[in-house]
C-alpha cells in the first residue's frame, strides 16, 4: 500500500531564515562598531574584502558573530537585497 504523503517531494528552503540571521548579525556588528567609535561601513567593507577579522571589534562579541557568516553567502545576500531580487 502506497502512502501519498511519502510519494511527494517536499521543497525545504532555509534562505529566508538565513537572510534574517545574517541581517541580525550585521546589525549587531554595525552597532558594536559604532559604539566603539569606528566607521561601521568602512570596517565591514574592509572585513568583506580581506576576510581579516581584525577589522571587526570584539565588543559585544561582534568579531565572533561576523565569522559565523560565510563570505560568499554574505555577498549573495547583499547583492540580492541591493538589487531587490
Amino acid at each position: 500500500m502506497r502512502n501519498d504523503v511519502t510519494d511527494k517531494t517536499i521543497v525545504f528552503s532555509i534562505s529566508d531564515n538565513r537572510d534574517e540571521t545574517v541581517k541580525a548579525i550585521l546589525t549587531t556588528v554595525y552597532k558594536a562598531l559604532e559604539e566603539k567609535g569606528y566607521n561601521p561601513i568602512n570596517q565591514m567593507v574592509g572585513y568583506i574584502l580581506s576576510e581579516d577579522p581584525t577589522y571587526i571589534t570584539t565588543h559585544n562579541n561582534a568579531r565572533s558573530l561576523i565569522r559565523k557568516i560565510d563570505r560568499d553567502d554574505l555577498l549573495e545576500i547583499l547583492l540580492k537585497n541591493y538589487l531587490n531580487i
